[in-house]
């Protein structure tokens, strides 16, 4: 009989557990991350937020990309550049300050949850870090564990601790703030994150206008945000230095930047917004235009590039390098010191017996001789929007790799198509043909190829002008004139099919580095790995299932929208 009672009380207790539990669970998920940013003194360049720091450490640390990469070419060449001997050097110096082992896996230890990484000085790199950890194990880290070896201070009503190395001068300080671990290398940016967790008030990042600016255009944060105060960080001698993509007069048009990755199983996602000193000056026609030919890519092109309102000057480019001259231009100017190249003091190749070098090299007769009316006709009918379409072939034999090119030039109003036909001829004649010998234009199904040996076609529509060296993309490219095209006006669309581009570039660069050589380079032979098709092969072959990249940037009047999206094949 007393069975009965203690059932129901066990049940009873067993659903009121579980009810809690659900309670906290929808409290824990109903509740909103606190935003770190409000207590981040101002005056950063950098700001990294993460929502869950840990979990994006050890996906990396787990993942068969990074075990590959250590082992790649593209890693060996990285560990011995500039920058990483810098910041090699600079946690060594954060170590010694901090009395950490050299070994000792710091940074696993320290990565919570919510956490956030402010950086002061690139030059001097210093930060201010805070992760949300609980308390406990907080206390098992090798940092608190060696607290004894620290200046203890208060701020805000909370403990912390400082170190100062006498011989970098570099500090570390860090604190426990409830579930919350504080690490900095500038003591007064340690005081001042904790009286701001305590409630004083304080001028924040928050408060800053490139931050409000920036914060004010995002949508909603990524699993990863970084937002960037470009006014005071471009100019920076260390990021000018540094930064690999060397791109810095674009760049200084922008006074502010934000950027959001978003992760899912099939698709990595990238949103960035860049806030121009001044508002954009593409037309609401061109951006129409690049959304209108953006319905002229074939499922297949290997790299596609479309732009708003590009110059005559640009297109004129355009065609010469890639379809009527294709030749080697003059090497850009260099930006940083050159390279010390230790040789037995040969010069040149035995094997190059082209090449003069009692004169300068000649130039190309269709870039200065020809090409006036060809220009001409590009200035009276200025485009709106440009495409360009490059895919890789494997030649027959199996040996060569053919790069072809198709180009799209969208006009405001239609073509003449006598005049492009005497432009263009006008620009290769002097180069294919004595007096016009044998010179002319067949008609073939939907498009016109010129005689003879020249891969050039090109096809009327219009507004819209194609021109190719294959005939091949051609045929793919105009039946999508009867598609419709659903896409937003876009300031530049482009593309890369990295799964179908990966093999025929290794194979076309292991020709262009190493002609007539078999020799492997790398670590293993002692050898600087080849550009190509060392460095740059071994980065491919590290995120082989990265199958597509796209890329869409829209303006907005000072905003520039900009969205990369990376296709994962597995």
């Amino acid at each position: 009989m007393k069975r009965a009672p203690m059932k129901r009380i066990a049940i009873l207790s067993f659903l009121a557990l579980a009810l809690a539990g659900l309670g906290w669970g929808t409290y824990q998920a109903a509740s909103p991350r606190v935003p770190l940013s409000k207590y981040m003194p101002a005056g950063p360049l950098l700001y990294l937020d993460a929502k869950d720091f840990s979990s994006l450490l050890d996906d990396w640390n787990d993942s068969p990309q990074k075990r590959q990469w250590v082992r790649s070419d593209n890693y060996e060449v990285f560990s011995r550049s500039r920058l990483f001997l810098r910041l090699k050097g600079a946690g060594d110096q954060f170590a010694t300050a901090a009395g950490l082992p050299p070994s000792m896996d710091f940074l696993a230890q320290v990565a919570g949850r919510n956490s956030a990484l402010a950086i002061y000085d690139i030059g001097k790199l210093q930060f201010l870090y805070i992760t949300e950890l609980p308390s406990a194990r907080s206390m098992r880290t090798a940092l608190w564990q060696t607290r004894a070896k620290f200046e203890p201070r208060n701020a805000g009503g909370v403990d912390f601790y400082v170190r100062k190395d006498s011989e970098s001068q570099r500090e570390v300080a860090f604190a426990v703030s409830g579930d919350y671990l504080l690490l900095a290398t500038r003591e007064d940016l340690m005081a001042g994150a904790l009286h701001l967790m305590a409630g004083t008030q304080g001028h924040t990042v928050e408060t800053e206008s490139w931050w409000t600016q920036s914060t004010a255009a995002a949508g909603e944060s990524g699993d990863l945000r970084m937002v960037l105060d470009m006014q005071n960080l471009v100019p920076n001698g260390y990021f000018r230095t540094y930064w690999a993509q060397q791109n810095i007069t674009e760049l200084s048009q922008y006074s502010a930047a934000i950027s959001d990755l978003f992760r899912s199983s099939k698709e990595y996602r990238e949103d960035r917004v860049l806030i121009r000193k001044k508002e954009s000056a593409v037309s609401a026609e061109g951006m129409a235009a690049v959304a209108d030919l953006s319905r002229l890519v074939p499922d297949d092109a290997g790299v596609f590039v479309a732009s708003a309102n590009p110059t005559p000057d640009a297109c004129f480019a355009l065609l010469e390098t890639k379809l009527l001259a294709p030749h080697i231009g003059p090497a850009p100017a260099a930006q940083i010191s050159p390279q010390v190249q230790l040789t037995s003091g040969e010069q040149g190749s035995s094997s190059d017996l082209e090449t003069r070098i009692d004169e300068p090299p000649s130039l190309n007769a269709g870039s200065t001789q020809a090409g006036a009316e060809l220009k001409r006709l590009l200035e009276r009918n200025s485009a709106t929007a440009s495409l360009q379409i490059q895919s890789s072939q494997k030649g027959q034999a199996g040996v060569f790799i053919r790069m072809h090119s198709l180009i799209v030039l969208s006009a405001a109003s239609d073509w003449n198509t006598a005049e492009v036909h005497s432009a263009l001829a006008e620009f290769v004649q002097p180069s294919l043909t004595a007096a016009n010998l044998g010179f002319g234009w067949m008609q073939k199904n939907g498009y016109e190829q010129l005689n003879g040996l020249w891969p050039l076609t090109i096809a009327v529509r219009g507004k819209y002008l194609v021109a190719s060296d294959d005939a091949a993309l051609v045929e793919q490219v105009i039946p999508n004139f009867n598609r419709k095209s659903d896409r937003k006006p876009l300031e530049l669309f482009a593309g890369f099919q990295h799964g179908r581009e990966r093999t025929n570039f290794v194979r076309f660069a292991s020709l262009v580095d190493r002609p007539g050589s078999a020799a492997p380079s790398g670590s293993a032979s002692g050898r600087e790995p080849e550009f190509f098709s060392g460095n740059m092969a071994s980065l491919s072959a590290t995120f082989a299932d990265v199958s597509s990249e796209k890329i869409e940037v829209r303006s907005e009047g000072s905003r520039v929208m900009q969205s990369i999206t990376y296709d994962w094949s597995r």
